[in-house]
């Protein structure tokens, strides 16, 4: 999860100077004697000027071919486990030990993964603050037939993490990036939060103050997609507070924290019930928040096909009887719904909320009970 001020760098990480004499064909063959898992020198893994020498990495009969390079390094964007180790790809950890290097937000980080599946690769540091200055070296890599894979602290590069700036020259620069997708917050937040999101928004980390955050604010209340957020443990209740002012204290919301982790925590209710739950108890540890769209204005509508009530003399009633929105049948099995899934632990507007996603029918008729007023 992003938003983490970046780690001081180490000295496995260091890129140091540029041999410019180093022949890039014998780089390329250095990369294609390694992905055939054939064990070779330090000098053989890769330009002499990136990294520190690591152990001989075993021989990787499984290596994929398409490792090697072929004048010119692939980039590969690799998402990692965003809190549960388990959490990650054969497929990503087969390009992880096959790849002659790894650029890495955070060595450390990183080397828990490493510890974890048994990965050797040598890596180096890049992230926000030296990004400029790495970035040159990183893309000498490459061009040298040399491939290199791209991980954040947790889960995709790119998404509120660095690695932008690298994929948008290596693209430029006319050269292959290749994308194994793994885990997510943002999807991980969507699912357990129990709001309708067949269409959704993912607007990062809000501007901290000033008139971009009021915009911000404003065009997510105006949405009518769910909106994912990012936000750091100590600003969540002003954030709450924040969207409950633009949206309305009764937008539905969820709190997601810790997703996949051994604390993991999502509450959910309406923006003013979870900004007085975090004044109660602020959460730990990373956070995303789920906040639903707008009620579209044909919400409040019965859904088309279901007739309108009839008067006592059969003709239409321009306003249905209290209660009978449409045919009994068809309320009273939403309902029945909407009580399994307050049942099963969701609030009730919670669950008003989904079922009239999922049936058309008015929320407000779902909320109330047969015996409870609107």
């Amino acid at each position: 999860m992003p938003g983490k001020p970046a780690p001081a760098e180490h000295g496995r990480a260091e890129v140091e100077t540029a041999d410019p004499g180093a022949p890039h064909a014998a780089a390329g063959a250095a990369t294609r004697r390694a992905a055939a898992g054939a064990a070779s020198p330090a000098a053989e893994r890769g330009p002499a000027h990136i990294g520190t020498p690591a152990p001989e990495t075993p021989r990787l009969p499984d290596a994929p071919p398409h490792v090697a390079g072929a004048g010119r390094g692939t980039l590969y964007v690799v998402a990692t486990p965003i809190g549960n180790m388990g959490d990650i790809t054969l497929r990503a950890i087969e390009v992880l030990r096959a790849v002659p290097l790894v650029a890495a937000e955070d060595t450390r980080m990183t080397q828990r993964l490493w510890a974890r599946h048994g990965i050797r690769t040598r890596l180096v540091s890049y992230h926000a603050r030296n990004a400029e200055r790495r970035e040159p070296e990183l893309l000498a890599h490459l061009a040298g037939g040399l491939d290199l894979a791209l991980v954040t602290d947790a889960g995709t590069p790119l998404v509120s993490d660095p690695g932008a700036g690298l994929v948008a020259r290596w693209v430029d620069a006319g050269g292959p990036v290749v994308a194994l997708p793994g885990a997510s917050a943002v999807l991980a937040a969507l699912v357990s939060s129990g709001i309708p999101a067949p269409r959704w928004a993912f607007e990062g980390f809000l501007p901290r103050s000033g008139r971009e955050r009021r915009e911000r604010l404003a065009r997510i209340a105006d949405d009518e997609r769910a909106t994912v957020l990012f936000e750091a443990p100590g600003r969540v209740a002003a954030t709450l507070r924040d969207l409950a002012g633009a949206c309305g204290e009764n937008r539905m919301a969820a709190v997601c924290r810790e997703l996949t982790k051994l604390h993991e925590e999502v509450r959910r209710g309406s923006l003013a019930e979870l900004c007085a739950a975090v004044e109660a108890r602020a959460p730990r540890g990373e956070v995303a928040l789920v906040v639903a769209g707008r009620e579209r204005a044909s919400d409040a509508q019965p859904p088309h096909g279901v007739p309108d009530a009839q008067a006592p003399n059969g003709e239409p009633d321009a306003q249905p009887p209290h209660g009978a929105p449409g045919p009994g049948s068809v309320l009273d099995a939403a309902r029945s719904r909407v009580a399994d899934l307050v049942r099963g632990g969701m609030t009730r507007s919670a669950a008003a909320r989904q079922v009239a996603g999922e049936t058309g029918l008015p929320r407000r008729e779902l909320f109330r009970t047969p015996d409870r007023p609107s």
